[in-house]
């Protein structure tokens, strides 16, 4: 099953995907919360909620017309993984992590699926990042197995984990260089876990700018899997319903090309996984 998040009076609202239509979830049924992460947190079967919304006659409302927005809105967090491909880590002349390079991504910076990603005015190097994102279901228990980890994810989505390169160097963390407004693309759609393989291993994820293919990967290449992220963020925090975990970018990044490739204003920026769907961002200059 599918769900969007899309913008109606301003507001944020839930729906559920039948085939090239959405329906309003809340609007079908009023006892749903209106908001993904409001849903999951107060305990919502949403596929047999939305089950119940595509059986039934609820207006539709074609997905192409709606303006989207970001799948969840106002996250309690969102964590990211860096250097989380074998190939990535080369490229960027490391070996294997001991540990995973973790670091938060604030709500102010995710965009929806066909929103622009900002080029900032402080800097020309703005980098592209194609990447799985999952969003957790339910409360995850510290220091969950790896074999049970799984089944905390709700679903799984696309993220371009936009990049200002000057910035992130600026500082042995990296978080004021992946936090820019309007540089966190998240959607469009998110597949419930059931449809997808076990832990999302195994698809194919490619990030293609202005069409042409810059990177091309799969998530069985990943040196962390999303058992592994799971279980080791439980060793340390809490997962809750509504969380978000990016989980990293294959090679092909532009910083690590020779010459590097930057974004620029008038560029577009996709990502596509198999079985998920594709996120497409055009770029344009800050106002």
């Amino acid at each position: 099953m599918k769900f969007t998040t899309f913008l109606q009076d301003g507001q944020a609202r839930l729906g559920v995907v039948d085939g090239d239509a959405v329906i309003d979830l809340n609007r079908a049924q009023p006892d749903v919360p209106a908001g993904l992460r409001e849903a999951l947190r107060a305990g919502v079967d949403l596929q047999a909620a939305g089950a119940r919304a595509i059986a039934s006659g609820a207006p539709r409302a074609a997905m192409a017309g709606l303006t989207l927005a970001p799948l969840v809105p106002e996250p309690g967090k969102v964590i990211c993984l860096g250097l989380n491909y074998f190939d990535h880590a080369k490229e960027g002349g490391r070996e294997k992590p001991e540990y995973p390079w973790f670091f938060y991504r604030g709500a102010t910076s995710l965009i929806a699926h066909g929103q622009a990603g900002i080029l900032p005015k402080v800097s020309a190097k703005f980098d592209y990042e194609a990447e799985l994102a999952l969003v957790i279901g339910r409360r995850v228990p510290r220091h969950v197995a790896q074999a049970d980890a799984p089944a905390y994810v709700f679903g799984y989505t696309c993220f371009n984990d936009m990049s200002v390169r000057d910035y992130q160097k600026r500082t042995p963390q990296w978080t004021i260089g992946k936090n820019f407004d309007g540089t966190g693309g998240f959607g469009p759609v998110l597949v419930t876990a059931d449809a997808m393989p076990p832990a999302a291993v195994g698809l194919k994820i490619e990030g293609r700018l202005n069409g042409e293919v810059m990177q091309s990967a799969n998530t069985a290449d990943m040196i962390w899997g999303v058992a592994e992220t799971i279980s080791l963020l439980s060793d340390v925090l809490t997962l809750e319903p509504g969380d978000v975990i990016v989980m990293g970018t294959p090679a092909g990044v532009g910083q690590a090309r020779t010459p590097p490739v930057w974004m620029k204003a008038g560029d577009s920026f996709e990502v596509e996984i198999e079985g998920i769907g594709r996120l497409v961002n055009p770029i344009r200059a800050e106002d």
